[in-house]
């Protein structure tokens, strides 16, 4: 990428610091939060530079207390706390990096066109492997076939990732290295998309994916490692300095924990493990990880309960309204995950349960209420990861539970022309419903979802803001009554996203003694146009009080 050789000389030159001596930055325009995580402003920051912490913030009397201190004028920069994306998918946006890229592309046929310029461009690789369809943006909106697949690819197994990973689309070759026939059962919760005379037509939703990804080359250890350094660059490029990865297997568990011993994380990973991963209860046997620097902490697990919105597959209580008949898929049938999240919170870790449509939300808060105690729910601040349609009358249950709402903003502004085609006007009261949560005194953990969407965290504060896309659509914004303060979404990136990792008392917030993770931008997102947030590109970001990312000069 542009910042690799930027990214490395910022990494060696931070690394390479002996100095004990406090840092001054001073001449900025600062940002942070105080202990009742209410905004505050300031104009320098102290750090000390063994320890990576914060010492004080102010005005001129923190420059004159440390007068003697190595000094950085931020040339009236704008200082935010380090970012945190509350729920992403680390190696899968390093996979995504170096595979076909079909995001926003307007047509099957021109989705298509791509991956056979992407296949000339690989020509040895055994599969041909993409992600970002979306056939919601397609005049049709009708899921693609494998008919011109097999035409634009046929001497290799395809395999095309829809945008949310809920859905796959196959050539011919894929299905037939799969065994995928007309004869093939759909298997539990998932569903094999198929012609009128029953033929697969090459789309599998949900857990049938697995039928065909189970039989592409797994990568090696080295080329998982390579993928994370990649993402690594990306996010601390964007500003963000903390990520909750959102369902970790042992093989990339083991691979972060080697990382963190060796000095090789960049940015702090808050490590969700994966429900599905067969050796979960031996890690939690083990017990909960607590990083004393936080560089990797594993206390929570990503738990499965139904699929997406777009490809059908989130779990409704009634039918869809442009699909009758079809009401979605639980990934995890409800004995099963009872069974999980009790097994998870007995060991003490925090359960994350993926729920996008209202019937698993309510699944998910059933089980809370069922299987802990007030106390228990209180201390061990489980989450609902997406929370995205919820019944009206089951959001004050996340504030009575003490369940997190994990939710990420720019799927509203991704979704607002397709949400009320699959749910109808009235189950949109509870849809992507920010204000409700925030009114009743619930703390989102603000995030993005990436590689579903792009990492960007000020395109989710844009959509927090002013619930439109980059073109400033709708106008007004879609469901407006539902936005957010700057304040509240920045809040939602920062010391709320720290609270959902148990990570408040030391980031989100620059206040004295959290971790000197923080980030210079080229705006001031409290002065500008909320419509321009979106633009807004981090000019420095630092974790620990090291450099670790600096711009290219334009």
């Amino acid at each position: 990428m542009k910042h690799s050789k930027l990214f490395l000389l910022a990494f060696v030159l931070a690394c390479g610091t002996t100095s004990a001596d406090p840092v001054l930055v001073h001449n900025i325009k600062g940002y942070g939060f105080n202990a009742d995580r209410e905004l505050v402003s300031f104009s320098a920051l102290a750090f000390d530079d063994a320890s990576g912490k914060v010492l004080a913030r102010g005005d001129n009397a923190v420059v004159k207390q440390y007068a003697k201190a190595r000094k950085i004028d931020g040339a009236g920069k704008t200082m935010l706390p380090g970012l945190i994306d509350g729920h992403g998918h680390m190696l899968g946006l390093g996979e995504y990096l170096n595979q076909a890229d079909l995001r926003g592309i307007g047509s099957e046929q021109a989705t298509v066109a791509e991956v056979a310029r992407f296949a000339a461009t690989q020509p040895q690789a055994p599969w041909v492997i993409g992600r970002g369809w979306n056939q919601v943006l397609w005049d049709d909106k009708a899921f693609p076939g494998k008919s011109l697949l097999d035409e634009a690819v046929s001497d290799r197994p395809v395999w095309l990732v829809r945008i949310d990973a809920h859905a796959g689309w196959a050539n011919s070759k894929a299905l037939a290295a799969a065994g995928i026939s007309k004869d093939t059962l759909d298997p539990p919760g998932g569903e094999i998309i198929r012609d009128a005379n029953g033929n697969p037509t090459g789309v599998l939703i949900d857990n049938a994916m697995q039928l065909v990804q189970r039989k592409i080359p797994a990568p090696t250890s080295d080329d998982k490692i390579a993928a994370l350094k990649l993402a690594f660059e990306h996010l601390l490029a964007l500003g963000i300095t903390s990520m909750h990865d959102a369902g970790v297997d042992t093989e990339l568990a083991d691979i972060y924990q080697e990382m963190a011993d060796n000095n090789q994380l960049p940015l702090r990973l808050y490590a969700m493990l994966s429900a599905k991963d067969p050796q979960l209860p031996k890690w939690l046997a083990q017990g909960i990880v607590d990083d004393p620097k936080d560089y990797l902490d594993i206390r929570s697990v990503k738990i499965y309960g139904d699929g997406a919105l777009g490809s059908r597959g989130a779990a409704l209580l009634a039918d869809y309204s442009d699909q009758p008949g079809q009401t979605g898929l639980l990934v995890t049938q409800p004995d099963a995950l009872t069974q999980i999240m009790q097994l998870t919170m007995d060991a003490g870790f925090q359960a994350n349960v993926h729920a996008i449509g209202d019937r698993a939300n309510r699944l998910a808060l059933d089980r809370f209420e069922q299987l802990a105690t007030p106390e228990q729910r209180a201390a061990g601040r489980h989450r609902i990861e997406h929370a995205q349609i919820v019944a009206p009358n089951d959001i004050p249950r996340f504030k009575t539970l003490h369940v997190l709402p994990s939710m990420q903003a720019v799927h509203a502004t991704s979704d607002k022309n397709m949400a009320g085609d699959r749910l109808g006007v009235a189950r949109l009261r509870g849809a992507y419903a920010w204000r409700s949560f925030i009114d009743q005194g619930s703390i989102i953990v603000g995030g993005s979802d990436f590689p579903v969407e792009l990492a960007n965290p000020f395109h989710g504060l844009h959509a927090s803001v002013t619930r439109q896309d980059q073109q400033n659509q709708p106008p007004g914004g879609w469901l407006p009554e539902q936005r957010l303060t700057l304040t509240e979404a920045l809040r939602s990136f920062t010391v709320d996203a720290a609270y959902g990792a148990f990570q408040e008392d030391s980031m989100g917030t620059l206040s004295p003694g959290s971790w000197a993770d923080f980030i210079l931008v080229d705006q001031d997102i409290f002065t500008i146009d909320p419509s321009q947030l979106w633009q807004v590109e981090a000019e420095q970001t630092w974790v620990n009080g090291e450099l670790r990312y600096q711009q290219a000069a334009q």
